[in-house]
């Protein structure tokens, strides 16, 4: 206790010594949730909880982890390891697989990720016949989720009239079918989704009177980090679960909910206070990462949101720079001027590339600043891109491993029958899968079908097909007993992928083979890493099932490699939740952009906007730029842009300045009455927020106007720009097309041009 009062600010520690009853922790951005979640299960234990008793979600194995690594600092090594602490999802698996006989699935399901998903359904889509272009996967992938989080199952949905009425104006009127197809095979597949593992937690506890006692006596304390995250799912099962004792902690902030796209409901938090009455409320308004000045600028932009639990941010660190502003001419320059920033920030402050991050609202914004990056020679990565775990070999071998712990795995066996190559085709997988759904099998048990020989597969393949299930089988009666590292490095080298992989030499084919190495080291570390957790036991094995079981609910952010620590880091918003960087640069702050296009249809969506908006500016420590381009192509047409109404609404005393916004809708200037201000409305405030900005003077073109060529500008000549005049070259930065001038205009603003870009004429 004494510890407590040394680490933890006094509404953290009364926060973590409240372990009673029902509390709701509001944890602004950087407040130290994660510390005063951790001390909260340390004081459980210190005062004799058993840690079997405690039940902490999360929503990412890197965080689990971290608190697991600072609660065993605290407590200890054992009474770290008997908490049931990790996702929702992991959790809910460990529930499932330990209840098969409620389930109707064996206690080796397999878990499908969202390639395998999508996978089935467009097998589905084509056994059914329907049109792959209107019945599209992706889409009937989210409808299933969104109808599997909500609860409605196959049988719920094809009852639902207003379901299918809406299905039928969208004229996809059997998307009802194709979910009762895609439920049944993944049920003779002895596999599920990610939504399955909440659905079917929700339909154990409510079938299972028993089952729900059972596990509320079990977890008589339940700890939920993100709160505001949760769907109605999760948010369903929480409930259930402490309905007994009402110890639960929820811990969230909600003006950092996010969500909404994926299920998660800001509701849950807001009417926390409904749900359980007597709650107790503590409020992390202190903020330990940003600047002073970073806190304000974002309280100054979420205070007008309507929807939201008030709190009032602060920090007593060093007030900090201002926000700065680009405003750039188009989006090539955006991309340049930010990449520009960042080598003069490196070279400046002498700091890691690591330290940068710039933010988008859609992952198709990124092309623009990969290609400056590039041109800079600045390292970067991409969030949100082909994980370790999604390369085509990964996945190969992975299946493999799949297979071996369960033979119904049907997308597994349908990945790897022909991998290596044994000569089965398409036709032959066609007839196989015809003879298992006509006996209503899965295919690795049709191989073995006496009716095979009927299918009009070709004796020969037949052969080859029983081969490979022969030897499945055979590393099938190890999967459970062996050491999960050495049955790996033995079934790679025996199936013949090793083999396969060493035949290319190419630079790609030697990549691949790294790959598969570096998977077979990590499961090597994942098993000293299980064994090390309970004292390095000489006889404990872990084994195949239980890697299979942790990889499959890995997240991107879970799985960031060492090579990629010192790259500037390139995502969306979204992606960037929960991360935190010295310095944030928010790009595309336009009308139509962020907001997004669409978001002003309703109050919710826009208030989403402006909260993922507040995510983008507390990701900062240090310095927040952002950014925003006058004009940009879409769809090969020039567009000319609004800045986006959040900048709008930034107190000015917290920005570097604004007295170069353009705000303008259109290349004319409407505004030449000597009237200097624009007046940007939000349809979710009846307060008008008024920018200020220069007056431009129109400058119309001499007849003779010829382009100079960029290579004869120097500094100190006059020129004339086809838009802003006359002015004065006042810097050059490298004579290439994507070097840039520095203009000192007649009407006193002072610009950076773009040699590529800029129609210029030098003034003789």
């Amino acid at each position: 206790m004494e510890n407590l009062r040394n680490e933890l600010n006094d509404i953290q520690y009364r926060a973590a010594t409240a372990i009673d009853g029902a509390s709701l922790i509001i944890a602004g951005a950087g407040s130290g949730k994660t510390r005063t979640l951790t001390y909260r299960i340390a004081c459980m234990i210190s005062q004799g909880i058993d840690p079997q008793n405690i039940l902490a979600l999360t929503f990412t194995n890197k965080a689990a982890n971290e608190m697991r690594e600072r609660i065993k600092s605290i407590v200890g090594k054992q009474n770290s390891y008997r908490l049931w602490m990790g996702t929702f999802h992991s959790i809910f698996s460990r529930i499932l697989r330990s209840e098969p006989d409620a389930t109707g699935y064996t206690a080796n399901f397999t878990i499908y990720d969202t390639a395998d998903s999508r996978s089935l359904i467009k097998s589905i889509i084509n056994e059914l016949g329907y049109d792959e272009t209107k019945y599209k996967p992706n889409e009937i992938q989210s409808k299933i989720s969104k109808a599997k989080n909500a609860l409605v199952t196959p049988g719920a949905y094809a009852a639902n009239a207003k379901l299918i009425e809406e299905d039928q104006k969208q004229k996809k009127p059997y998307i009802f079918n194709i979910y009762s197809s895609y439920a049944q095979k993944c049920k003779l597949a002895n596999a599920m989704d990610f939504d399955d593992l909440l659905l079917n937690t929700n339909i154990l506890f409510r079938s299972n009177a028993d089952i729900l006692e059972k596990y509320q006596n079990q977890f008589r304390y339940i700890l939920i980090d993100e709160y505001q995250d949760t769907n109605y799912s999760q948010y369903l099962i929480i409930k259930k679960l402490a309905e007994k004792h009402g110890n639960v902690c929820v811990v969230g902030d909600d003006a950092q909910s996010i969500y909404a796209f994926r299920g998660a409901r800001i509701e849950n938090i807001l009417n926390f206070r409904n749900d359980y009455p007597g709650y107790k409320e503590f409020k992390l308004e202190e903020n330990y990462r940003s600047t002073q000045t970073i806190v304000n600028a974002a309280n100054s932009i979420i205070k007008n949101n309507t929807y939201q639990l008030k709190k009032k941010c602060f920090s007593k660190g060093e007030i900090g720079e201002k926000v700065g502003l680009i405003n750039a001419y188009t989006d090539q320059e955006e991309g340049f001027l930010i990449a520009n920033s960042i080598t003069e920030t490196v070279r400046r402050k002498r700091i890691s590339y690591s330290d940068f991050a710039i933010l988008y609202r859609t992952n198709a914004q990124s092309r623009i600043f990969e290609d400056a990056l590039r041109r800079k020679n600045i390292p970067y990565k991409i969030y949100g891109g082909l994980s370790f775990y999604q390369r085509a070999e990964i996945k190969d071998f992975i299946a493999y491993l799949r297979l071996c712990v369960n033979h119904n795995d049907d997308e597994a066996f349908k990945r790897i029958i022909n991998y290596p190559a044994r000569g089965i085709g398409n036709t032959t997988m066609e007839r196989l899968q015809t003879l298992a759904n006509e006996e209503q099998k899965s295919l690795f048990d049709a191989v073995k079908s006496e009716n095979i020989a009927l299918s009009g597969i070709k004796s020969s393949t037949q052969k080859k097909m029983y081969e490979f299930v022969e030897f499945i089988e055979n590393f099938t009666s190890k999967a459970f007993v062996d050491d999960a590292f050495e049955f790996a490095k033995n079934l790679a080298m025996e199936s013949g992928i090793i083999a396969d992989l060493k035949q290319d030499v190419s630079v790609e084919g030697k990549s691949r083979y790294e790959n598969i190495e570096s998977l077979i080291n990590g499961i090597k570390e994942f098993c000293d890493n299980q064994k090390a957790l309970i004292d390095n036991q000489s006889d404990f094995v872990t084994t195949i099932n239980e890697y299979l079981d942790n990889i499959a609910l890995i997240t991107d952010a879970d799985s960031e490699k060492e090579e990629d620590i010192d790259k500037v880091s390139l995502m969306t918003v979204h992606q960037a939740k929960g991360l935190e960087y010295g310095y944030i640069y928010i790009a595309g702050m336009e009308e139509n952009i962020f907001p997004n296009p669409g978001s002003e249809m309703s109050l919710n969506e826009l208030e989403e906007e402006r909260r993922l908006f507040y995510v983008a500016l507390t990701r900062a420590k240090t310095k927040v730029n952002i950014s925003f381009a006058q004009s940009r192509y879409r769809w090969g047409k020039l567009e000319y842009n609004k800045i986006s109404r959040f900048v709008c609404e930034i107190d000015e005393q917290f920005l570097e300045t604004k007295s170069d916004l353009e705000l303008s809708n259109d290349k004319s200037d409407s505004d030449n009455t000597g009237n200097n201000f624009e007046k940007i409305i939000s349809p979710a405030r009846t307060v008008t927020t008024v920018i200020k900005r220069p007056h431009i003077t129109q400058h119309t073109l001499p007849a003779n106007f010829i382009m100079s060529d960029y290579r004869d500008v120097r500094i100190g000549m006059r020129i004339e720009h086809d838009r802003f005049g006359y002015g004065k070259v006042v810097d050059i930065d490298k004579y290439e097309p994507d070097g840039k001038m520095v203009v000192m205009f007649d009407d006193n603003s002072k610009r950076t041009l773009l040699f590529k870009y800029a129609k210029i004429r030098i003034v003789k």
